[in-house]
This record gives structure tokens, C-alpha cells and sequence, in this order.
């Protein structure tokens, strides 16, 4: 048995854990947009009374939290902050420091597995940003912050141990993948 648009619209948005457009969303499912609407207000029926809510903002929507548990989401956020960088978190954040700018999808690929959330948890701790990539503005990537640079004692990421060695393995591990695309 296949599974409704609207299924397979929850699943993309909580795989992607960000938002996506519309008309992306039309051309992953090979939908038309209208289509797309449909499922969404589906989904957005489908969801009430629990603790997932649909959010949209212009042409984009995303999963988010119910307003009821903002309280118990905010105390898991202190306590997140809280306490070390678990093995993972440093293994994506010395991936953000090497390459000073890199995508989730790169570090999805480095790694081996989605690091959507951990990339969330990085952002909330301001240890790395999100900018627009100049190359294709559609993108993001993620670099660190200064107070991540300040923290560690450097005053360039060139300061970094082994850098010139470690960024060129990391960059052929991305053109390789790049290659067999």
C-alpha cells in the first residue's frame, strides 16, 4: 500500500528538520504545488491535537512544536546548553571549524549520517551560524562563530592543529562524493 502525499510531505519535513518550499516539495514528490496544498492542509488536520504543528511563513513550511510545550521544550534547551558537547557534536563542530563554511548535506556525507539535530543544538548554543552560501544563495552553509574562535584562544581558523592536512582530506572526501553524483 503506498503512503498519502501528506505522509511522505511529514517525512521529508521531519528528515529535512527545516524548512521547504512549496514548489521544492511539488518537484521531490513529483506533485504540482496544488497538489502539494492539499496534502498540506491534511496534514495540518491530521496533526492537531498533538504535539507537532505545521508551520508556514510566505512560500515555506516546516514541523514545529505545539504552543503547550514550548515550557517543557525550553527547559530541554537549558539543559542541552547546559551540559558538554556530546562525541558527536564535537566530531560536527571540528567539521564546521575546518572548513569555515560547509553544508549540511557535506557534513551529512563526512559523517555518515543526518545531523540535522546536532546542527540545531550547535546553532542554539551559538557555537556555529548559518549564512547563505555566495555560490547558490538557495543553499546554507554553516561556519563557527567568533565567540567559538574567541573560546578556543585563536584568532583565525588557520590557527586550527594539522589545518593545510585535515581540510585537504575533508575536501577530497567532498569531491569525491561530488564526482559520484
Amino acid at each position: 500500500m503506498a503512503i498519502e502525499l501528506e505522509s511522505k510531505i511529514e517525512g521529508l519535513l521531519f528528515y529535512k528538520g527545516e524548512d521547504i518550499t512549496i514548489k521544492k516539495l511539488a518537484e521531490l514528490l513529483n506533485s504540482s504545488e496544488q497538489e502539494i496544498e492539499e496534502a498540506l492542509q491534511k496534514l495540518e488536520a491530521s496533526l492537531s491535537n498533538r504535539g507537532l504543528v505545521l508551520v508556514r511563513k510566505d512560500d515555506s513550511v516546516v514541523l514545529g512544536i505545539t504552543g503547550e510545550l514550548s515550557g517543557i521544550i525550553e527547559s530541554i534547551r537549558k539543559e542541552e546548553i547546559a551540559k558538554e558537547l556530546s562525541k558527536a557534536s564535537l566530531e560536527t563542530l571540528t567539521i564546521v571549524l575546518y572548513k569555515n563554511g560547509i553544508s549540511r548535506s557535506e557534513i551529512d556525507y563526512i559523517r555518515g549520517v543526518n545531523s540535522s539535530f546536532i546542527l540545531r543544538n550547535l546553532l542554539v548554543r551559538g557555537l556555529v551560524e548559518k549564512i547563505v552560501d555566495p555560490k547558490d544563495t538557495r543553499r546554507m552553509l554553516y561556519r563557527p562563530t567568533f565567540d567559538t574562535l574567541s573560546y578556543m584562544g585563536i584568532s583565525s581558523i588557520k590557527e586550527l592543529p594539522n589545518y593545510d592536512q585535515i581540510v585537504a582530506s575533508l575536501t577530497g572526501v567532498i569531491n569525491q562524493n561530488e564526482n559520484n553524483e
